[in-house]
């Protein structure tokens, strides 16, 4: 029996050992990121008209809706439609003074519910996780006087990135960091 533990720690060593050896092999040097001073190529335009989920922040509608949401170019605002395409709200360009991508990795309510079951089915459950992507904008409307946050789910990422750049370029925001947002003139107090 201790020859057999000999063995099967000798075996251990040595793979550990080995392992070890293959960790610290040197890597390449090719940099797939992009230098400091360049920018990340801008997507391409947004659809007119896109499917969104209205998730909450604008006065008077308290309830999620899904819908579309599309660019008014003629009335320079964007605006929301419900499924039955009966428009619900609109935010002028003019009004928009921050926009930004939010991601937020979520588990869905079925795995939550799956994550409930007895001990050794429930567990695969409590791995399951799902991205969500928001349209996030802050809006100041001066007719109104009307401030805030809103936001809006998208499909994907791609779908964020192109919508979020052609929002940003038809408002005349200005790229910070991962966002965009207004900057304040400075001949108004």
């Amino acid at each position: 029996m201790r020859k057999v533990c000999k063995f099967i720690g000798a075996g251990l060593l040595v793979a550990l050992i080995t392992g070890t050896a293959f960790a610290q092999r040197p890597r390449s040097t090719e940099s797939t990121t992009q230098p400091a001073g360049t920018t990340a190529p801008k997507p391409p335009p947004a659809p007119q008209t896109f499917k969104a989920k209205y998730e909450g922040g604008i006065f008077g509608y308290t309830k999620k809706e899904d819908g579309t949401l599309s660019f008014d170019d003629a009335n320079n605002r964007l605006v929301f439609h419900d499924e039955q395409q009966k428009e619900l709200l609109s935010l002028p360009y003019s009004a928009v003074s921050g926009a930004y991508a939010d991601t937020q990795s979520r588990r869905p309510t079925s795995a939550t519910v799956a994550s409930n079951l007895p001990f050794p089915y429930g567990i695969p459950a409590l791995f399951v996780k799902k991205k969500y992507r928001y349209l996030t904008l802050q809006f100041n409307d001066k007719d109104t006087k009307a401030a805030g946050i809103t936001s809006f789910k998208l499909e994907n990422k791609e779908i964020l990135a192109s919508v979020l750049s052609t929002l940003a370029d038809k408002a005349g925001l200005e790229p910070r960091g991962e966002g965009y947002i207004r900057k304040k003139d400075s001949t108004t107090p």
